[in-house]
């Protein structure tokens, strides 16, 4: 475990499995095992002689494509640290990400994103474009400044440690303002190996990737995992999730899984119920993350596509991934559940550091080599996140007598209705059960009589007339009376983040704003 590293897990399934597809790019080329571990360690060479030193962080801002994916592992393999950033950030978030973690360059594609480039001339960053024109070429980077020396050899002497800080994340701040999350090589290899292990993942694999690399669940679970298993990845050929092209991607590279969030989910879904797919690949298991999935729609991906869907519950601090649901060869995978913990230690606590027995609520926490060691320049967030020695996810839940780790809701989000808490995701789960609706979230909302009450948003399926006394009316009828939605807004879409997720303040601030009377909540203060 000590000498763990994700560089070393990569170079191993690189020696293990040379010839064997590793990365394509749909229509465009396909690279082997070994052709891309030479491309990572020329990619690193290069940016040693422009100047990138061991400790030093590199912010890269990309689509989904195979430069992102060389320079993301360059830059890691030459001991610095990668902070991948979302593309469709403002000015003014870039600067905030690029300034927060100190980044020292910014690697961007040739055709360059304007707003990254505009906040890094304004910081005074370094930036280099990377371009990779075919499959027998190397990449090129062209910078700004030259490179401060000729010497590309020099990365071969550089050793990869596990306590090299490899990734710099932020968490998406569902409660309060992003924090910078720092993850070493044995945080990242650890995790990689439990998903590996949970998911039985061989050289045999093959998924297409659907999710941003800039976050944890398509860069963890869909890309790393994949690559250190020998087995192998494709990118859609416009560098993000495209639902027309997803399903002859899958059959092209005969896809045994993939990994999405709900909501990707439900568009593949639909997409399919309305215009059914001719021929679907075998697929081994499909995974759901990152956010809660209701049981009425696992049940119908199950029956639309025929494999088992798997819910797992991870997040950025613990390298992505912490429960899962198991394969059907290792034990069944519970609808409502996140599954079991994977390669750690999970309890549940009390706010006095008691642990609780099965089938009580309490605070989710954890403990293990995938766990972060703590947030950037914030030692009151870490004297709150480690408490009694471990990891406190800010999620409620409970284990069952099977040892499955069931989610209430976040602590912060819990909706406190005159003294009665209520969990927006038992609320979520009803909504999305009426047949005529696709998708739903729930939220709090400030209230002079109860402190708080609830609303919620949801959209209607195609072809449907639904409003808002029809889902009052189901909701009456399979929730608590107090738990019933007060206001109902039906709306075409959600605004999520750009990671797919719902967040519910931003939903509360973004319905609340159109009614002109209300007080809108000053959420995440």
């Amino acid at each position: 475990m000590e000498n763990l590293t994700l560089i070393g897990l990569l170079r191993k399934a690189a020696t293990e499995f040379p010839n064997r597809r590793a990365l394509s790019v749909s229509g465009k080329f396909d690279l082997t095992h070994s052709k891309l571990q030479e491309l990572v360690d020329h990619a690193a060479s290069l940016l040693v002689a422009h100047g990138v030193k061991p400790g030093d962080v590199v912010a890269l801002t990309f689509p989904n494509t195979v430069e992102y994916v060389v320079m993301f592992l360059a830059v890691i393999r030459c001991r610095a640290t990668a902070a991948p950033l979302n593309s469709a950030y403002t000015t003014e978030e870039f600067e905030f990400y690029l300034s927060d973690s100190e980044s020292k360059l910014l690697i961007a594609p040739q055709e360059g994103i304007q707003t990254a480039k505009a906040a890094a001339s304004k910081l005074k960053i370094p930036q280099v474009t990377a371009t990779l024109p075919d499959s027998n070429s190397k990449i090129t980077l062209l910078s700004s400044s030259e490179s401060k020396s000729n010497d590309t050899d020099s990365v071969a002497q550089l050793t990869n440690n596990p306590s090299d800080v490899a990734l710099f994340l932020h968490t998406s701040g569902t409660t309060s303002r992003p924090k910078g999350v720092p993850l070493t090589q044995l945080n990242l290899a650890s995790s990689v190996l439990n998903i590996i292990s949970v998911y039985k993942l061989t050289e045999s694999d093959a998924t297409v990737l659907v999710l941003p690399l800039f976050h944890v669940h398509g860069l963890l679970a869909g890309l790393l995992s994949s690559l250190a298993a020998g087995a192998s990845v494709a990118l859609p050929a416009a560098g993000r999730f495209s639902a027309s092209t997803f399903w002859s991607d899958m059959l092209k590279y005969n896809a045994t899984w993939y990994t999405a969030v709900p909501t990707i989910h439900q568009i593949v879904l639909d997409r399919h119920l309305s215009k059914p797919e001719p021929v679907l690949p075998k697929l081994r298991f499909i995974r759901s993350c990152s956010a809660s999935l209701a049981p009425s729609i696992m049940s119908r991906l199950e029956e639309a596509f025929g494999a088992p869907v798997l819910e797992a519950y991870a997040m950025t601090e613990a390298s992505h991934l912490m429960c899962s649901n198991p394969l059907p060869e290792t034990g069944p995978h519970k609808p409502g559940s996140v599954g079991k913990p994977v390669g750690q230690e999970m309890c549940i606590m009390d706010a006095n550091g008691v642990i609780k027995n099965s089938g009580v609520s309490g605070e989710v926490c954890i403990r293990g080599p995938n766990v972060t060691t703590g947030y950037k320049n914030n030692p009151k967030a870490n004297d709150e996140a480690f408490k009694f020695g471990w990891f406190h996810t800010g999620d409620l839940g409970f284990l069952d007598s099977d040892g499955y780790l069931h989610l209430v809701g976040r602590i912060k989000e819990l909706i406190n209705r005159g003294g009665e808490k209520i969990s927006p995701i038992e609320v979520d789960a009803v909504l999305v059960s009426h047949p005529d609706i696709a998708q739903a979230v729930a939220f709090g909302v400030p209230d002079d009589k109860y402190g708080e009450e609830i609303n919620c948003a949801v959209i209607k399926r195609d072809g449907v007339e639904l409003n808002e006394a029809d889902v009052l009316s189901y909701c009456k009828k399979n929730l608590a009376s107090f738990k019933v939605p007060k206001k109902v807004f039906i709306t075409d879409s959600l605004p999520k983040t750009a990671t797919g997720k719902i967040q519910r303040r931003i939903v509360a601030e973004h319905f609340l704003a159109q009614i002109s009377t209300a007080k809108v909540p000053k959420f995440g203060a």
